[in-house]
């Protein structure tokens, strides 16, 4: 079984637990046989996201639920993330809860035996508890059992999809559409090359666009100064790339201020991993969903400020949202990161959508300017 959500209940993040929804386990099958990992337009977004999430790997995700000592005496919530590390490897890291800044409670490695997953080694550089745990993944279910000074229990946990609560965001009236899957009328190459002055970059099912790599990164046509900018992205399934080789991209905002788009899906979210400002600040928490799965960034940026003489009075700030939950919150950024187009910060700047050699999709992108 999966639970998913149609609506915001939590007031935090990704919303939870709106409606539930039984699958048998032959249907999980059937993803990993008919799925182009493109997308499926329409229908329920919770499916929509779990299908496109077992593209990848049927094991992979979000779970949630409780843990409880043997002799009855204590209990509580527990959350996980399934990592596929390709060649039939996993890794799982539990938490208190989703969501919120927290360190990982204990985490384990183990590899798939069949329809299974065995959880059974303990990674001893994880966590604060010294505990024994074992657990095992099949049909939607992580459940287990753990030991150690404090007692002996066991956990179980359900697969969860959460989404962001901003997720298709219809552009409100007087805002600027970049990006509606149409065309890429908006946009043109960072670098042109010679006979190639339009972007070269593919557009794909569920409205969207993809990298393609060596075509180069791509900037809007329109330059902006302080503005409010929604934009929904996707990172590919690598399961065995690891580091800043899976799912790398970045969104640049004015050209010079890159929030990272990466494929870190359970790591610890550093400042070059996804949701990061590189070099200037760690995410306050890793939002980051499952590959595959859409995700989204509203972001407020205003510009430097300048005195009468032409000096910076203010540098420029940034409040970034990752699926629902704020990750920067009127950050400031004392000058343009690596990679940016130029350092005119005194002068309105693109929207830049990086070229980092991996099929990352984005769509549904629009701003509005303040």
């Amino acid at each position: 079984m999966v639970s998913g959500v149609s609506g915001n209940i939590t007031g935090r993040g990704f919303a939870l637990n709106v409606h539930r929804t039984i699958i048998s386990v032959v249907v999980i099958t059937v993803p990993l046989l008919l799925c182009s990992c493109a997308g499926w337009p329409g229908g329920d977004p919770v499916l929509q996201a779990k299908k496109t999430i077992e593209c990848c790997d049927p094991f992979m995700g979000d779970y949630q639920g409780g843990w409880k000592l043997n002799d009855g005496t204590d209990s509580g919530s527990l959350v996980a993330r399934v990592i596929a590390l390709g060649k039939g490897e996993y890794r799982v890291i539990f938490y208190d809860a989703f969501d919120v800044p927290s360190e990982p409670l204990a985490a384990l490695n183990g590899e798939l035996e069949g329809s299974k997953v065995r959880m059974t080694k303990v990674d001893p550089n994880v966590g604060t508890f010294d505990i024994e745990a074992s657990a095992t993944i099949e049909a939607d279910q992580l459940n287990g059992t753990f030991g150690g000074p404090s007692g002996a229990g066991s956990f179980e946990l359900e697969k969860t999809i959460r989404l962001s609560p901003t997720l298709g965001m219809k552009p409100p009236d007087g805002a600027v559409v970049l990006f509606n899957g149409k065309n890429f009328n908006e946009w043109e190459p960072t670098q042109k090359k010679p006979g190639v002055d339009q972007v070269q970059w593919k557009r794909v099912k569920s409205r969207a666009m993809e990298v393609v790599k060596g075509a180069g990164s791509i900037v809007t046509k329109k330059k902006f100064n302080d503005f409010k900018l929604h934009l929904e992205f996707r990172t590919p399934c690598m399961p065995e790339a690891r580091g800043q080789g899976r799912g790398n991209s970045g969104v640049y905002l004015q050209g010079r201020y890159e929030v990272q788009v990466l494929d870190s899906y359970g790591l610890e979210g550093k400042d070059n991993e996804c949701g990061g400002i590189y070099k200037v600040g760690a995410p306050l928490v890793n939002m980051c969903a499952p590959p595959m799965q859409w995700q989204t960034y509203d972001i407020t940026f205003t510009a430097p400020r300048f005195d009468n003489a032409g000096a910076i009075a203010q540098n420029a700030r940034v409040t970034v949202v990752h699926n629902g939950v704020t990750i920067h919150d009127e950050r400031v950024l004392p000058g343009p990161t690596g990679g940016a187009l130029d350092n005119n910060v005194a002068e309105p700047g693109g929207i830049y959508l990086q070229d980092h050699g991996n099929p990352v999709q984005f769509r549904n992108i629009w701003l509005v300017e303040l």
